[in-house]
């Protein structure tokens, strides 16, 4: 199969040849592997019991996914990534935001992915094969996990929606086999090694694991979506055929694995850490499915998260290609894996990740949907590619490539949402407003939905001043981001 060629340019109609079906491939089949199973141990973790951890994972995906699904549908209309699309809203530049979100979200999750999946395997090996967990041991097997993903990151779309295709039914096939091996242990009741509510009481607990571990899942893919659905071809597929298997392409992809997460974590009594308690208590016939599971899920997780990392690198320097920009940003999520691996503990880095990105990347994606909805989908295709053509000038030139008050709007939604978070180490001073109860990926998304309404009245139809196109500042080769 060829590497792929594209980077955030558009996307010729002729090439947009994928369906809703492979969007529901894409998302199903990458997301079965243990960086998003992990997830489903966040609210066991917390002290909550079954049900309750159930229930909060459960409404939280679906608030999720109804505030994300939605962005899918600009890339179909833009034919480019969503960071580049948000040029409409932010400015051609200004959608530098959009990039910087999608960088940091996708390299968390590529690292996180690598880190449960490493730890697991060197677990199974050292039971199948009694290699010790030495420091050497967790290297390699990061490094061989990093290394393939690289790979298959670089390859690009189509290698990653085939091996999606493959891991969707391999990988429901070893989870179903998990519950069988699991579930003589399983047990409803909260563990009492979590000790008790973690933020003291249960409703602020369940909150939390709402967010955490419900919310998060679909947040993650708020820059994401548009690099799959940018292959879709509206003249063939309808909005709202790919609306619905956005829906249940996240829902599935998101509630199957972690809800195995959950159930496996009350099996395996996993309350302080889950891939070391996972690994032991698995019997010894499922050590080679785990490992598989293990090995195999990681890679078409992290494969595409380092996608999108490179395409958002390479909005962000376009000179780069999409290779380059890919291999640059795959040493530095290697190098997280470790600092994640020895310096932090899981449930303290991942808590800490997920509500400072949820809180930062709502309003963000609030305010490319308020736009998506003024405009009614209809974009300048090619005026959203000045910037990575190394021009000035189009529709969504506003002032020097930037509109000021939709950024503005962005960094003051998410600057409360960081003032209203509730971290392991560190307790926002808006908390008091909220009686401690973390509500910070709520009140970024209002304050800067509603900041960017009150200062952008009318339609993102009514662009502000006439076009100024001017000649490109460089000559460029490949249209601003091939390889």
């Amino acid at each position: 199969m060829p590497m792929e060629r594209r980077g955030v340019d558009t996307i010729p109609d002729e090439e947009r040849t994928s369906g809703p079906r492979d969007l529901v491939s894409i998302l199903l089949g990458s997301n079965l592997c243990l960086g998003v199973i992990v997830f489903g141990w966040l609210p066991p973790a917390f002290g909550l019991d079954w049900w309750s951890s159930v229930s909060s994972i459960v409404i939280g995906t679906v608030v999720g996914t109804a505030l994300t699904a939605p962005l899918a549908l600009i890339s179909l209309r833009t034919a480019t990534n969503l960071s580049t699309s948000s040029g409409a809203q932010f400015g051609v530049r200004g959608r530098l935001v959009g990039s910087v979100v999608g960088l940091l979200l996708a390299l968390g999750y590529t690292a996180l992915t690598v880190w449960i999946g490493g730890d697991v395997t060197v677990g199974v090996l050292g039971r199948m094969f009694g290699i010790p967990a030495s420091d050497l041991s967790y290297a390699v097997v990061y490094g061989v996990l990093a290394a393939a993903t690289v790979t298959a990151a670089v390859y690009g779309y189509r290698v990653l929606l085939a091996m999606s295709r493959v891991l969707a039914i391999g990988m429901t096939a070893l989870l179903l086999l998990g519950v069988i091996a699991y579930a003589p242990d399983f047990t409803t009741s909260a563990l009492p090694d979590a000790g008790g509510y973690l933020l003291g009481g249960f409703w602020p607990t369940w909150l939390l694991a709402a967010v955490a571990a419900g919310l998060s899942g679909p947040i993650a893919f708020i820059t994401l979506l548009g690099d799959y659905t940018r292959y879709i071809s509206p003249a063939r597929h309808s909005s709202r055929t790919v609306l619905r298997a956005t829906w249940l392409g996240l829902l599935l992809g998101l509630l199957v694995p972690q809800l195995f997460g959950t159930f496996t974590s009350y099996a395996a009594r996993a309350a302080l850490d889950y891939a070391g308690p996972l690994t032991e208590a698995a019997p010894a016939w499922y050590l080679l499915p785990l490992l598989l599971a293990a090995s195999a899920g990681s890679v078409g997780n992290a494969g595409l998260m380092l996608y999108s990392m490179g395409l958002d690198l390479d909005a962000i320097l376009p000179r780069l290609s999409r290779a380059k920009a890919t291999c640059a940003v795959a040493v530095l999520a290697t190098a997280c894996v470790f600092a994640g691996h020895y310096a932090s503990t899981a449930q303290d880095a991942m808590t800490s990740f997920v509500l400072l990105l949820t809180a930062i990347g709502t309003p963000w994606a609030v305010i490319t949907l308020i736009g998506f909805a003024r405009c009614r989908g209809v974009y300048d295709a090619e005026a959203l590619q000045v910037f990575n053509r190394r021009a000035r000038g189009g529709i969504y030139w506003y002032r020097g490539g930037w509109n000021i008050p939709a950024t503005a709007s962005w960094a003051l939604g998410a600057t409360i949402g960081v003032l209203a978070v509730a971290l392991p180490s560190y307790e926002g001073p808006l908390l008091s407003l909220t009686g401690g109860v973390d509500c910070s990926f709520l009140l970024s998304g209002l304050v800067g939905g509603v900041t960017y309404l009150l200062s952008t009245p009318g339609s993102d139809r009514q662009r502000p001043g006439p076009e100024t196109p001017a000649p490109p500042l460089l000559p460029t080769e490949s249209g601003g981001g091939w390889a």
